[in-house]
């Protein structure tokens, strides 16, 4: 097999996969299906927060702003296992779990500070 065969990979197919991968399927207060794409969990004060980025532009959100949740404990989970989060309505703990995720992608991510 020589080198120009190994270049003929479909490498977007393998990375629209991984990027799908990543994408989480929420449903909303009106039981919308809402995709996003997931980009970290942190743990901060004994609670898990997920990072996510809307995967679909709407008009009344942009599409540069992350959203975070918590993991609901006290929620069951359904069968298939998947975990259940809740908004978070504390402004400190917001900026202090999106501040840990600002250090630990500092270098991946250009993040633009508001006034």
């Amino acid at each position: 097999m020589d080198d120009e065969n190994l270049n003929n990979t479909p490498v977007d197919e393998e990375d629209k996969e991984l990027e799908e991968s990543n994408i989480v399927t929420l449903k909303d207060e009106l039981g919308n299906d809402v995709n996003f794409e997931f980009l970290d969990l942190i743990e901060y004060e004994g609670e898990n927060y997920v990072i996510l980025l809307p995967a679909e532009e709407t008009e009344d959100e942009e599409s540069d702003e992350v959203v975070i949740l918590k993991e609901d404990k006290e929620a069951e989970n359904t069968d298939e296992g998947e975990e259940s989060y809740i908004s978070v309505d504390d402004e400190d703990t917001l900026n202090k779990v999106f501040g840990i995720f600002k250090e630990k992608f500092k270098d991946e991510f250009n993040f633009i500070e508001e006034d």
